[in-house]
């Protein structure tokens, strides 16, 4: 599994950010973070380049994407090679995920 350098942060986002709404307990979360520790241990991290942020640039001017969607999005560009068929995209987000589709990924939206 590729990510963007940046996932975890945005991951641990997310999760306080659901525990800070009371949407996630303090017990869910814990076991949150585990898993979340156990699958950093086994991915590959695109590092934060100058290829990654013209790709990142590019690609919020074709598509209606946020900064952080950019740069998980040019980070499987720069995964693949520029050869976009050659990975899956994994993602939950709709917008993310159209944008992934027209870039020529095969997108996979998990249930």
């Amino acid at each position: 599994m590729s990510i963007w350098w940046g996932s975890q942060v945005e991951c641990m986002s997310a999760l306080a950010r659901l525990e800070r709404e009371g949407q996630l307990s303090s017990a869910h979360l814990t076991a949150a973070l585990v898993r979340l520790d156990a699958l950093a241990s086994g991915w590959i991290e695109v590092q934060p380049n100058q290829r990654l942020r013209a790709t990142a640039l590019r690609l919020l001017r074709v598509h209606a994407l946020r900064a952080g969607d950019a740069l998980q999005l040019a980070a499987a560009s720069v995964a693949a090679e520029d050869h976009p068929r050659s990975l899956p995209f994994i993602t939950r987000d709709h917008r993310l995920a159209l944008a992934a589709d027209r870039e020529g990924f095969v997108t996979i939206n998990p249930s």
